[in-house]
């Protein structure tokens, strides 16, 4: 195993773990916002238990329609890597860069060209 090898799979490695951490993080964040602005609502309306109810099912059922999508891109990802690996689809090209991006650099470059003079 070279070490280019060794550094791509630990790159696949870690953005494993940070799909992985991010779907948890989804999973808490929906319904702790929810219960947040449920709060909110009752502290400024004084209808006490109803908002933060509401809300909080709505954070729930936000937090879960998150992780619902982040499950779906996760497996297309692994779906295409396994294609990628047995070799039944091609390696998508990178596009090329957008017209405005080209001329930027390149006006940059004739920019520096200028600077140096004394």
């Amino acid at each position: 195993m070279s070490f280019k090898d060794f550094l791509k799979q630990q790159q696949s490695g870690l953005e494993a773990m940070a799909n992985t951490g991010v779907i948890g993080l989804h999973l808490v964040s929906g319904p702790a916002v929810g219960f947040a602005i449920g709060y909110g609502i009752d502290y400024w309306l004084h209808t006490s238990p109803w908002g933060k109810l509401i809300f909080l099912f709505i954070g729930i059922a936000a937090g879960f329609l998150n992780v619902y999508r982040d499950t779906k891109a996760l497996l297309r990802k692994i779906d295409r890597q396994d294609s990628l690996r047995k070799g039944l689809a091609q390696q998508p090209e990178s596009p090329p860069p957008p017209s405005g991006e080209q001329g930027k650099t390149e006006n940059r470059g004739r920019q520096e060209e200028h600077d140096t003079q004394p």
